[in-house]
């Protein structure tokens, strides 16, 4: 069986301290924003998208450092992490995966503005350093990220005074 895979941009959305999830209704679990890369997107701009189309925050990326120059191109900045998932099964044999790059950004103000304007916002929640460290009701990966992400963006800040 052929493995199909599809590209796909999560951010981990930081402001004051505490990280973003929501309730994630088809999968039920617990989640940061994020999703599908189209055709013509490049990885970070798919997380800055579809942060704007599920919260309406103004978020900023963290910026990590790149060094590679090159005559007929540039260096992507990459991602803070960059994951496999394994979304479907078939009789034992993967058939769907996700490669999902992931990104840590911090986000303006707590204002939810979805761009359909009927994305339920009580879905969203935000959680402290405490709160993801109890686990309840979260995955290892998200509490794992989540604390990075907290901690990444807090420390950017308290560097840049």
């Amino acid at each position: 069986m052929e493995t199909t895979r599809h590209f796909t941009a999560t951010t981990y959305v930081v402001h004051d301290g505490e990280c973003l999830l929501h309730d994630h209704d088809r999968l039920d679990m617990l989640l940061p924003p994020g999703g599908h890369l189209d055709r013509d997107e490049l990885p970070r701009e798919a997380a800055l998208r579809e942060v704007r189309e599920e919260t309406g925050l103004d978020v900023t990326l963290l910026e990590p450092e790149t060094s590679v120059t090159a005559d007929f191109g540039r260096e992507l900045p990459p991602a803070e992490h960059t994951m496999l998932y394994d979304v479907d099964v078939l009789d034992g044999a993967v058939a769907h995966q996700h490669i999902d790059f992931v990104y840590y950004g911090k986000a303006a103000d707590r204002t939810f503005a979805p761009d359909d304007g009927e994305r339920a916002t009580d879905r969203w929640r935000w959680f402290t350093l405490d709160d993801l460290r109890t686990r309840d009701g979260l995955t290892e990966e998200v509490v794992t990220l989540g604390i990075e992400a907290i901690e990444r963006v807090e420390s950017e800040r308290r560097n840049r005074g």
